[in-house]
């Protein structure tokens, strides 16, 4: 079996090549830079060799110094820049035994310029398919689901998305109170203190639960409390749950 490592070196390797290949003979098809007049194998032949060869130079560069330059625009113009020269020399080299062309000094600045030019694209094709996706954030489970989520799911669709003020125990019945109005369900209160146990509120008394962003005011006189909260709704304060709300600083 083929380890993972080498598995990995030779998929890379195997696209690499594949994209060379393919620009290869794209630059073959449109023939630029006047080779659309040499002859059409020529032609090919000699795209396919400035291409892989520049490719290859360019991928060595890239893999050895390119890959630490973080930001991918700057990335791109070091490798193409970087090989331009060499790449220069392949062309050059290559222009004169299949094109049989003679460079001339005063058109090395213009033959360099079109070698970077040709270089660009196809290093700004391998590094961006190659690029290392972002990690994926991780889910904010709070965001995701609010800490009051699974009492909610015992609400009518109408007032699931409401903001609750508090929840009262009338027998085995439990009325909730929310911003869209009142709501009467079945289930005993112990269950809903459970599921509320996450939610940012206060048991007040041995039959109410009230939402801690609801409270406007806690007001203790005579042995006797009482909150006031959001919507007008007053709600009992137990002498057993006043410590709660004392430290929270209501009173």
């Amino acid at each position: 079996m083929v380890p993972g490592g080498a598995r990995s070196i030779l998929r890379r390797t195997a696209v690499d090549a594949a994209l060379l290949v393919a620009f290869g003979l794209f630059m073959g098809v449109i023939g630029p830079y006047g080779t659309i007049e040499a002859p059409e194998w020529v032609r090919f032949l000699y795209w396919q060799i400035c291409i892989v060869g520049g490719g290859v130079i360019g991928i060595i560069l890239d893999e050895t110094v390119g890959r630490r330059i973080r930001n991918v625009g700057w990335r791109i113009v070091f490798d193409s820049a970087a090989m331009t020269p060499l790449v220069f020399l392949l062309v050059a080299f290559v222009s004169s035994n299949l094109l049989h062309t003679t460079l001339q000094p005063r058109y090395f600045l213009e033959l360099l310029f079109q070698v970077f030019v040709v270089c660009v694209p196809i290093m700004a094709l391998r590094v961006l398919v190659w690029r290392a996706p972002a990690p994926a954030a991780l889910p904010d489970r709070e965001a995701e689901a609010p800490a009051d989520a699974v009492f909610r799911q015992r609400l009518s669709a109408k007032r699931r998305e409401a903001r609750i003020y508090a929840v009262e125990a009338e027998d085995h019945y439990l009325r909730v109170h929310t911003d869209a109005g009142e709501e009467l369900i079945t289930c005993r209160f112990a269950d809903a203190l459970a599921e509320l146990s996450r939610a940012k509120g206060f048991r007040t008394h041995r039959s109410w639960w009230a939402a801690a962003d609801a409270i406007e005011d806690v007001r203790w006189t005579k042995g006797r409390g009482e909150a006031r909260l959001a919507g007008g709704l007053v709600v009992p304060v137990s002498r057993s749950n006043a410590p709660a709300l004392k430290q929270a600083g209501w009173f």
